[in-house]
């Protein structure tokens, strides 16, 4: 059979249900757990795998002793059932959109640390434009809205270049890049001394830090291993920006973050920057698309205020 029978074949057996089975069996890797999100018998939910496996002819679940794990066509598969449902859910918002009169809908994957100003003065300036098109925001770190973007439940992210990003799948294009700082609360002891050390403050204070994988500790940590230092001991991990700044006010501990999500904060004087440049600068942060996927007129117009401003500030 050629390989056109053959897709004609399958999407013609296969099903919106079976689609819901394969996320909801890629997320929770149980099948007695993906039986209640989907409210059917766990019998029923085992048929409807037996059903999907059949269409292709191959096991997509590995059975393991607790629980089951996705084969590598299985995480193909499972990848394709999110983009494919988000697709959906998205087709029906925009044409909900279109319909109330509206310019359609946008959904925006952002990193919070990065040029918070430049993805909201954007924001700002389309809707000015165009005050009917519906905008969703989403995301708080790079990781978040990678994963967003891979899932097909936002139209682009505002994210860091990293190892995640595939360029098989993404387009990346850079808008800037920032510097990183360490700041503590404004009644912080460290205020009152003339001279610090990198060295002290890693051995003797506690720290707030993103996850090990975030651009931000990376660059930490590299500025770290340059200087001959070892990561400090006493650590709060938190991926959550919002988090970290109350985390700040409680604690004498030194936060890391980008000079931008840190600008209102220091304007407000609610937390002072330390005198220690760091000299690392985290992976540039740019407009990150999913390849070969056509650009709507919403879309178009909000990338051309993202570029136009990211010039505007170099």
């Amino acid at each position: 059979m050629q390989p056109a029978a053959v897709s004609r074949s399958l999407f013609n057996r296969l099903r919106y249900k079976h689609l819901h089975m394969l996320v909801a069996l890629g997320s929770s890797e149980n099948l007695h757990r993906a039986s209640q999100t989907l409210a059917m018998s766990q019998p029923a939910a085992t048929r409807m795998l037996h059903e999907i496996e059949d269409m292709f002819g191959c096991e997509l679940f590995e059975r393991l002793p607790r629980g089951m794990r996705p084969t590598a066509l299985g995480f193909e598969l499972i990848r394709f059932a999110e983009n494919a449902l988000s697709g959906l859910d998205r087709c029906a918002e925009d044409l909900a959109a279109r319909q109330q009169g509206g310019f359609g809908y946008l959904a925006i994957g952002t990193l919070m640390g990065a040029a918070p100003g430049l993805v909201m003065d954007s924001i700002a300036e389309i809707k000015r434009r165009h005050p009917q098109l519906r905008i969703r925001i989403m995301g708080d770190t790079s990781d978040q809205v990678i994963q967003l973007l891979a899932q097909g439940r936002i139209d682009l992210a505002i994210a860091r270049r990293n190892a995640s990003i595939d360029s098989q799948h993404y387009d990346f294009e850079p808008l800037g890049n920032e510097r990183l700082l360490l700041v503590v609360h404004c009644q912080h002891p460290l205020l009152q001394r003339a001279t610090l050390k990198l060295a002290e403050l890693v051995n003797d204070w506690p720290w707030i830090l993103q996850p090990d994988t975030s651009p931000a500790r990376i660059a930490l940590d590299q500025a770290l291993q340059r200087e001959g230092l070892v990561a400090p001991a006493d650590i709060i991990e938190c991926s959550s920006v919002y988090s970290m700044q109350q985390l700040i006010q409680l604690t004498d501990a030194i936060m890391v973050l980008s000079e931008t999500a840190l600008r209102d904060y220091l304007r407000m004087g609610l937390v002072t920057a330390l005198p220690i440049e760091l000299g690392e600068r985290m992976a540039p942060f740019g407009i990150l698309l999913r390849k070969g996927e056509p650009v709507s007129r919403e879309l178009g117009a909000f990338i051309e205020l993202l570029r136009a401003k990211a010039a505007q500030g170099q």
